[in-house]
């Protein structure tokens, strides 16, 4: 997923009645039942923990309230079911068929999943933490088996994840729904459904013993886009107090979101959200921008919406990604400008990206080293010496490195001195770790989302991979265990592990799980790269002015 850093939405999302949430009799020892503000709850136990599924947060954002803030949810009388995941939020899948959706996924997806120990009491005030999931703004969901939350619930603290409308269900904008209901919000529906979840949160966590003042956000690619997001918006603030960013970028200029309107368009967002979705309405034979024009696009199926999220520019440009949109009122500028500003949450911060993220022309479409080093300009001699010292490396590793440095790893390291601006205490990492059984094909470091599986320490997870090796078992509970003691204290370290220096300038020292799978604490081995990448404005106007 590229770096794609916007700022997120605001939300009031009310619960009615307002009860005061705790545990209520549990009926059996397999069935615990929780009281929400919006009613109670009966989950399932498995090993010493308790889950709660397909929680609702917010009412079905279907019908009229298809691009609309999430609603309030509706309470009910009796005890309502909670084993039992509600669907992921609707979308097309990669290369899936035109009009149709992935099994599973529906618009009605506004729910969350718990896992927390059994038996906790209301006033045990155990650590929380928010797992935000990624797939690029159009795919994913809070119920993928890779980060189901046991070996979290087992280390004492509470998991949460979560599902936020994708694609152009999450991120759309049109003139009609700028006059339908002008004072509510636009555009940025995922983000206000990710708020509305950390609302909820605050308002009901205590029912399985969770501490509304200790919640971690998380998440990797989009999700780690969307931590950003949730760090740089003011409507955020006291929702979470400390963030984790896998994977997520941080600067502006790649795939960053649309204005809403043309008039605050620039250089970087040279078409506008709004005329995208005017294009987006045309191609359905749906013209103007009045009330009519609106209840026809609710009345699409939604097979006919979900389509990638994607849409031309209306200028027979390239296709524009269906992502955040910088709107001006609820996203009102982008992480990296709130970084720089030191108008960020005032919070904890561990950021980090892997050693090989992607490959190929992801970034770019140079085709040799020589193409590459020459978008340096000036400072083409210092990226050869930064990539490629002795001039026998392949050019596949070279632009895998690019790519993951572009992307990632340099923003992360800007992310992570901006916070160290703020006087927060910053941990940064890269992970490099890869299977025995991977690294034939992995032969140039850890890929995207390698790390998540460590991080939930949910190995037999893991795609492509049959046997776990007691190598694989030390790295998913070391990752673990620092994720765990971040959660609970804002610092991942504890005396049997290995030391992770908190990160600072100059000697910006990382916590680097080896390919080896050995924890390292060094300095960043990929200083020299991403200082020519930062210094190298020519590089950056050159891939910004083709859309990167």
């Amino acid at each position: 997923m590229k770096n794609l850093t916007i700022l997120l939405a605001f939300l009031m999302l009310s619960c009615t009645p307002k009860v005061q949430p705790g545990p209520v009799s549990a009926g059996d020892s397999t069935h615990p039942v929780i009281q929400t503000q919006s009613g109670k709850l009966r989950g399932a136990t498995q090993d010493g923990i308790a889950i709660f599924k397909g929680i609702p947060f917010a009412a079905p954002p279907v019908g009229p309230f298809r691009w609309r803030p999430p609603q309030p949810v509706v309470a009910w009388d009796g005890v309502r079911d909670a084993v039992e995941f509600g669907p992921g939020c609707a979308q097309a899948g990669w290369g899936g068929a035109p009009g149709t959706i992935v099994k599973g996924s529906s618009e009605d997806c506004l729910y969350l999943n718990i896992w927390a120990p059994v038996g906790t009491k209301a006033k045990a005030k155990l650590p929380v933490m928010v797992w935000i999931h990624g797939g690029g703004f159009v795919g994913g969901s809070g119920a993928e088996s890779e980060t189901f939350g046991d070996q979290f619930a087992k280390q004492g603290v509470i998991l949460v994840t979560i599902n936020y409308r994708l694609g152009r269900l999450g991120f759309f904008a049109h003139p009609a729904l700028n006059q339908e209901y002008p004072d509510e919000f636009k555009g940025n529906y995922g983000y206000m459904d990710q708020i509305a979840a950390l609302k909820w949160v605050q308002g009901n966590i205590t029912a399985v013993g969770g501490d509304p003042q200790n919640v971690t956000i998380f998440g990797f690619s989009a999700g780690g886009v969307s931590v950003h997001s949730l760090l740089t918006i003011p409507a955020a603030k006291g929702l979470f107090h400390k963030a984790i960013c896998q994977s997520s970028g941080g600067r502006d200029g790649v795939l960053t979101g649309r204005p809403l309107n043309k008039e605050n368009a620039d250089r970087f967002y040279p078409v506008s959200a709004e005329m995208t979705g005017l294009n987006f309405a045309k191609k359905h034979g749906i013209e103007g921008r009045d009330a009519s024009a609106l209840a026809k696009l609710r009345a699409l199926k939604v097979e006919d919406i979900v389509d990638g999220g994607q849409e031309t520019d209306g200028q027979g440009g390239p296709r524009i990604y269906s992502g955040p949109i910088l709107d001006g009122k609820l996203v009102v500028e982008t992480a990296e400008s709130a970084y720089k500003a030191g108008r960020q949450a005032k919070v904890p911060l561990m950021i980090g990206s892997n050693s090989a993220e992607i490959g190929g022309s992801f970034v770019n479409t140079a085709a040799s080293k020589e193409a590459l080093f020459t978008l340096f300009g000036a400072l083409e001699g210092d990226a050869k010496a930064a990539y490629d010292p002795d001039g026998n490396k392949e050019f596949a590793e070279v632009i895998t490195q690019f790519n993951s440095d572009w992307v990632w790893a340099e923003p992360a390291r800007m992310t992570a001195r901006a916070f160290l601006t703020i006087g927060k205490p910053v941990y940064s990492y890269q992970f490099s770790y890869v299977p025995p059984a991977m690294r034939e094909r992995m032969k140039y470091g850890a890929g995207h989302g390698s790390e998540v599986a460590y991080v939930f320490n949910r190995l037999n997870t893991r795609r492509g991979i049959k046997e776990t090796t007691p190598d694989d078992e030390k790295v998913g509970q070391l990752m673990n265990a620092y994720w765990v003691n971040f959660a609970k204290n804002g610092d991942p370290n504890r005396p049997e592990l290995p030391q992770w220096p908190r990160y600072s300038v100059p000697q910006e020292q990382i916590m680097d799980i080896e390919t080896s799978g050995q924890p390292v604490a060094k300095p960043d081995p990929r200083r020299a790269r991403l200082d020519v990448i930062l210094k190298s404005d020519q590089l950056r106007g050159r891939l910004q002015s083709r859309g990167i």
